[in-house]
């Protein structure tokens, strides 16, 4: 169970990263992305790119079944990170505020669940 879990974890990570910010960026993702303080219409595609590249990383260390628990704080904390960047300076980009926390709150927990041994 714990390597299937891992597995589904990753493949959201590798999905997001991977697809959604490296290989085909996401215009929802390159809005919300600009609407942070410093970043802008112009370097939006380097920093989401930086963002993906993060997320694959992410996705590579959950396979490894690796320091299970620094990986679950790594994810939670990138998790926080962008939605609360999202909500705070690109609110008005997000289509559904209330179904993206819901649905990164029920990732989180199966990323902690991976934990226990």
């Amino acid at each position: 169970m714990n390597a299937l879990a891992r597995l589904a974890i990753a493949s959201v990570w590798l999905y997001q990263g991977g697809w959604c910010k490296l290989i085909a960026p996401n215009d929802r993702h390159l809005r919300v992305v600009a609407g942070l303080p410093g970043v802008g219409p112009t370097h939006a595609r380097r920093v989401l790119a930086l963002v993906g590249g993060i997320e694959v990383a992410l996705a590579a260390w959950v396979l490894t079944g690796r320091a299970p628990r620094s990986a679950a704080a790594a994810q939670t904390a990138m998790l926080g990170a962008m939605n609360g960047g999202g909500l705070l300076f690109s609110r008005g980009t997000i289509s559904e505020p209330a179904g993206m926390v819901t649905q990164n709150l029920a990732l989180v927990a199966l990323i902690w669940s991976v934990t226990r041994r």
